[in-house]
């Protein structure tokens, strides 16, 4: 079931959005650089969150251990923020996390580029996010949720990458998964008509290569099968009558 937000909920969700983009665009951006290791971003960010008075959503949820996801290189998604894992140049690494304020949830992920990469990979991170920025526009009532797929995936594959299917946007709320499901491609015109003051996860997924991907052996890191670097970008929006507003924005 679609879960249709107050304003009053709305509000809610733009401040946890606040606090979750300043530290995705206004913070990690000085920390997540060569040298530093997974663990160490993990710190920091339960530490803001403490002194947010917020609660990172994604600790403890269906078993997950830790308040970001860490994805380095072929990592798609769910990947861990450990000690071992420390960047290179060359590297890029997705940061995604969920942070609960007064009940409610916001969603957002990044991809941070550290030192030099090749200038096909600079094309990865780029598109990837005007991707999630092309879907977004379409997040207006009236539209489908196949409307954001189809223009998430059109754009990608026009740029010669792939969209993960594995993994999808879905709506967010009081829940972190709430219906409905938002595919990154999909035919116009397909799914569920998008309604006023619905609040979605958008988060195209895409790699160099393959869309295809495996899990290993921890049972969460979702890595492309044919090894290809990945990008992902996520903002949580509302939908109102004058077009998406972004709430994981500063």
């Amino acid at each position: 079931m679609i879960i249709i937000k107050t304003d009053q909920e709305i509000e809610m969700m733009r401040r946890a959005g606040k606090k979750l983009a300043r530290l995705l665009d206004a913070l990690l951006p000085e920390i997540v650089k060569e040298g530093v290791n997974g663990e160490r971003i993990e710190k920091y960010v339960l530490e803001y969150m403490e002194k947010e008075d917020a609660i990172p959503t994604f600790k403890g949820y269906n078993g997950y251990k830790y308040a970001i996801n860490f994805s380095v290189n072929e990592e798609v998604v769910h990947g861990f923020p450990l000690r071992s894992k420390v960047l290179k140049n060359g590297d890029i690494v997705s940061v995604d996390c969920g942070l609960t304020y007064k009940g409610y949830i916001a969603d957002s992920a990044r991809t941070y580029i550290i030192g030099q990469v090749s200038e096909r990979e600079k094309e990865l991170v780029e598109a990837t996010k005007e991707s999630l920025y092309m879907g977004i526009k379409k997040a207006v009532v009236g539209n489908t949720i196949g409307d954001i797929g189809y223009e998430v995936q059109t754009y990608i594959e026009s740029k010669g990458f792939s969209v993960i299917r594995e993994y999808v946007g879905h709506g967010v709320g009081r829940k972190l998964h709430e219906d409905p499901q938002i595919p990154n491609y999909g035919r116009q015109g397909r799914g569920p008509k998008i309604r006023k003051n619905m609040t979605l996860a958008i988060e195209p997924m895409v790699s160099m290569g393959s869309y295809e991907v495996d899990i290993l052996e921890d049972g969460w890191t979702a890595v492309t099968r044919d090894r290809s670097k990945a990008a992902h970008f996520e903002h949580t929006i509302a939908v109102t009558e004058n077009g998406p507003e972004i709430l994981t924005q500063l």
